[in-house]
């Protein structure tokens, strides 16, 4: 069963939910107030969880109207104007949006999480804490070997599955030794936990508080919850495009259908096109494309290369 810190347990969870309901007269969202602060599982020991927020789809329209009150133009109007503000890459409207997410996650995770610098965090101290005995072990069908193109990826070909087995020995078994002798140098050589925490690996776990004002969430989206994002950053990312739908369900549609699975094309393509819907034949010498660009631009449209 997925181990939960004490103040995450379901009666705290209840607790809280009850000392913050109150009244109010600012704009919320029923669909987040539902799972406000309940955490939504990660991996293995990780988790997602809102502890606060600020906004809905309203308030990006009334910053960009520039008025009063809401619910003075029809869901259709104002789902056309996000749609406009998102399409023309419209940043400031978005802005009046904001949420803080509390998230355990693996520290190598966390390093890439924190290329994403617009944004305010504060990061679980293993100098002041004793880290817990949790690191990220992966499944075994994501074991595959290194790409031998792509020096940042991995192949798609998982791992026979006697070397499989082997590497996933060889993790566990190397978190469990440096654990014990994480405690050893705690409990019985007195080592300050800032230097203790040295022999621990990248796997194991930490938490933090992320508040981040919606642009900035969506590109961090874009990018995180991408297909060639790394599998366990991505697994974040997507419980957290979950999150923006329960939010956000017209800003979420409007990221999708234009940021998300849109593409964009530079001037020679964009020619390119028009010539092969003018029904011009065109081979790929005579498109001035290098032969990358020649296949991304076939593929993305289904042209046989």
């Amino acid at each position: 069963m997925r181990k939960l810190p004490p103040e995450l347990s379901d009666e705290e969870i209840d607790r809280l939910r009850d000392e913050c309901r109150a009244e109010t007269v600012r704009t919320t969202s029923s669909e987040l107030e539902e799972i406000l602060h309940r955490p939504i599982p990660v991996l293995n020991y990780g988790f997602v969880r809102v502890v606060d927020y600020m906004g809905t789809d309203a308030s990006i329209v009334q910053a960009a109207r520039v008025s009063y009150g809401a619910g003075t133009k029809k869901v259709q109007e104002d789902r056309g104007l996000i749609n406009y503000l998102m399409r023309r890459h419209h940043s400031t409207p978005f802005e009046m949006c904001e949420i803080k997410f509390h998230i355990k996650l693996p520290i190598f995770v966390a390093r890439q999480w924190l290329r994403h610098r617009t944004a305010s965090v504060n990061e679980y101290s293993a100098r002041y804490s004793v880290l817990n005995n949790e690191f990220y072990i992966p499944e075994i069908d994501q074991l595959t070997a290194q790409s031998e193109t792509n020096k940042q990826g991995k192949s798609d070909e998982p791992l026979d599955g006697r070397d499989a087995t082997e590497i996933l020995n060889i993790l566990e078994e190397s978190c469990r030794d440096a654990h014990a002798k994480y405690s050893h140098l705690l409990d019985k050589l007195s080592l300050t936990r800032e230097l203790a925490r040295t022999i621990l690996p990248v796997s194991v776990y930490t938490e933090m508080y992320w508040k981040i004002n919606l642009h900035n969430l969506l590109h961090f989206l874009e990018l995180r919850a991408d297909s060639h994002a790394q599998y366990e950053i991505r697994c974040y990312a997507v419980e957290i495009l979950g999150i923006l739908k329960r939010w956000l369900p017209i800003t979420h549609d409007a990221f999708v259908n234009y940021r998300q699975k849109s593409i964009s094309l530079p001037q020679k393509c964009v020619e390119l096109l028009k010539q092969i819907l003018n029904g011009k034949k065109i081979s790929r010498e005579e498109s001035g494309l290098s032969k990358g660009e020649w296949q991304e631009f076939a593929a993305t449209f289904g042209m046989d290369e």
